[in-house]
């Protein structure tokens, strides 16, 4: 029999999610049919998957040494160049400003340079993360961002972290504020509701007025920044946050972002490349407003943090509106 306790970084969890990830090698079966059969206990008692683990529990695990190791892995941490910049780093959390190219998340088994590995990396060389001493946590990112889009990013350092800031964007308590440029003249704050449906084949997605059959809610609010006759900068603040949201929203209207290559014009995007070397959307996350996080990340609540856009995107606003 081993025992297993908990400590912060796997309380305020159900029973099967951390078993899970304890075992990422055994099947769900598996995992409820020990806890049905009383060879995982909770506190010497039967345990349910719905339970949820507190700092202090003690796991017993009627289970032999072999089939233990059967079904864990070995937590290695990739020697990885951090890429990012760091706007904001305390105990709890870390605000990357992301480059344009940098994967969030590994999109296929085989993605080694993800901002998620990079932060896994960079962690653990400063000491902050130890996967030795970790049962099942590992440090990852509550927001993500297209490859080609950059901008801030926020890390969890711990569980509870990652806990409370996703629970808060969730319910709309961090304010995400964006730059992009778009075609066209816009004089006027707009705010744009609709529906947005993926379409897997061509791995894009297609707005709507009306809600359509596995759609979802979109809401974004536009203000104008700086504006001529042919190009307006715009902030952007997502209500929703979906995939593709911003470019797919704004080419709805009529007004794509240029260099955006899935949802933008050809004859526009051409005309950056060439005087810019603009190769892909101008759309930067420039800033985070947290407005109501919970305990014991509160501290957070009134501050804003903005990280600064790149040499090229900075050049381009000034040649299109002057300094």
């Amino acid at each position: 029999m081993k025992e297993v306790r908990i400590n912060e970084n796997e309380h305020n969890q159900r029973m099967d999610k951390f078993l899970k990830k304890f075992f990422p090698k055994a099947s769900s079966g598996f995992i409820y049919k020990m806890l049905r059969k009383k060879r995982i206990k909770l506190n010497n008692s039967k345990a349910q998957p719905k339970d949820i683990l507190n700092k202090g529990d003690v796991l017993q695990l009627y289970l032999s040494k072999e089939t233990i190791n059967k079904f864990q892995e070995d937590k290695k941490v990739e020697d990885i160049s951090v890429t990012f910049e760091i706007v904001y780093e305390d105990e709890n959390i870390v605000l990357i400003n992301k480059p344009k190219g940098l994967l969030s998340h590994a999109a296929t088994e085989n993605s080694t340079n993800t901002v998620v590995k990079q932060l896994i990396s960079y962690l653990h060389k400063r000491g902050v993360y130890d996967p030795k001493k970790e049962k099942t946590f590992v440090p990852s990112i509550c927001n993500r961002l297209d490859r080609n889009t950059s901008g801030i990013i926020i890390g969890g350092k711990n569980h509870i972290s990652l806990q409370v800031i996703n629970n808060s964007i969730k319910n709309n308590g961090i304010r995400k504020l964006y730059k992009c440029i778009v075609r066209g003249k816009i004089n006027e704050d707009r705010y744009l509701n609709g529906y947005i449906i993926k379409d897997l084949e061509d791995n894009i997605v297609k707005v709507s007025n009306k809600e359509l059959s596995n759609s979802k809610r979109i809401q974004t609010i536009i203000n104008p920044i700086k504006t001529n006759n042919d190009f307006t900068l715009l902030e952007i603040e997502l209500i929703t946050g979906r995939t593709h949201q911003i470019r797919a929203h704004l080419a709805s209207i009529e007004h794509p972002i240029i260099g955006d290559i899935k949802y933008g014009c050809k004859e526009t995007n051409e005309f950056f490349k060439k005087k810019y070397g603009l190769k892909s959307q101008f759309l930067h996350a420039h800033e985070i407003g947290f407005k109501n996080v919970e305990k014991p990340l509160n501290y957070l609540n009134g501050q804003i943090f903005s990280a600064p856009m790149t040499q090229q995107l900075q050049n381009i606003e000034d040649d299109l509106f002057g300094e």
